[in-house]
């Protein structure tokens, strides 16, 4: 048992007619999109993985690649790797979108995998905290902005005369690979093979009741990881429990997720996540739109005020919960929800 590196490794030199794409090389694109692709050529067209990673390397170095966060880190490595392989540096990238601003974080390409194949991947939330209060407003809003985006992207580069298409994203890019799905037009969701929502959260109640929902069901795939916290939140009756190295939240990065020859290793969710997921559940049914709003206000406004902008910061100031719990804005099960 490996991880992808290992994969990619091993059948690098397989082409995707040999070896059709698989739920592994679904993690493969998604762990290498979080490179920031804003100034390279891609933006201009439509190039190969080679042409594209060859720019990017130019452009950045690994040092400075590190300073922006874990998930870059390992997305450059591994592109450096995916330059080599057979497998992979044909692949054709194409419509690259990324929008960020304090209120939302959207990232979209598509990679065409062969004439008949492309899979559109959605970006999911880095270290910046602005990505993760959008995650946030999930929990009392539908759609947020950046499922509006990933709902218009599906449309417009999803063809009836074109290629079958697989949707997938990591984390929050996994919500968006879903309900865009969910959302495409009646038709085009013919073409659509399969989602995968790598440790992406669930849905609202409603959402998950619709009839949307009911049409893409049997494509839709969830992998969570043994310690998931991301996946877990929101609701959903499909969670495929992956075996991980790593038993805290470093669980959520796909490249410690164990990959048993081609494919994903199977594993048994911890009671720490369990308890996790049914305190949500429970916290959600409790609370309408209006006080899960004022909750999630209530977080980011102390995080704001700490002047925490990534992720990695919180765990640097254990003020933070303190502000939180003497709060006098929102009920005690919110408070002990934000603490766990």
């Amino acid at each position: 048992m490996g991880k992808i590196f290992e994969y990619v490794r091993k059948y690098g030199d397989y082409s995707f007619h040999e070896k059709p794409f698989n739920e592994v090389d679904n993690l493969v694109l998604c762990a290498v999109f979080y490179i920031d692709l804003t100034n390279t050529i891609v933006n201009d067209g439509e190039y190969t993985l080679e042409v594209v990673g060859r720019d990017y390397l130019e452009k950045n170095s690994f040092k400075e690649v590190s300073k922006r966060g874990m998930s870059q880190r390992n997305a450059y490595m591994l592109l450096k790797l995916l330059m080599t392989k057979a497998r992979y540096r044909k692949i054709i990238l194409s419509d690259y979108v990324y929008d960020i601003n304090p209120n939302k974080m959207f990232g979209a390409i598509t990679f065409k995998i062969t004439d008949k194949l492309s899979y559109i991947c959605f970006e999911g939330t880095d270290e910046k905290i602005s990505g993760w209060r959008e995650d946030g407003e999930l929990a009392y809003q539908f759609p947020v902005q950046s499922q509006v985006d990933a709902i218009n992207y599906v449309n417009k580069h999803v063809s009836l005369l074109g290629p079958k298409v697989i949707i997938g994203g990591h984390s929050k890019g996994g919500n968006l690979a879903l309900v865009s799905a969910m959302y495409l037009s009646y038709l085009k969701k013919f073409k659509v093979l399969k989602v995968y929502s790598n440790d992406g959260p669930g849905l609202r109640k409603n959402e998950i009741e619709s009839k949307e929902y009911k049409q893409i069901k049997n494509k839709y795939i969830h992998f969570v990881p043994e310690n998931s916290v991301v996946g877990v939140m929101l609701r959903s009756d499909v969670f495929d429990v992956v075996k991980t190295t790593k038993k805290s939240i470093m669980s959520h990065l796909v490249i410690n997720w164990i990959i048993d020859d081609d494919k994903i290793s199977d594993g048994v969710m911890t009671e720490k996540s369990k308890k996790l997921h049914n305190s949500l559940l429970s916290w959600l049914d409790k609370h309408n739109d209006e006080e899960r709003k004022k909750t999630i206000d209530s977080v980011f406004n102390v995080l704001s005020e700490c002047k925490i902008t990534t992720v990695p910061s919180i765990i640097k100031v254990e003020s933070v919960i303190k502000i939180i719990q003497n709060l006098n804005t929102i009920d005690k099960q919110s408070k002990d929800l934000i603490k766990d």
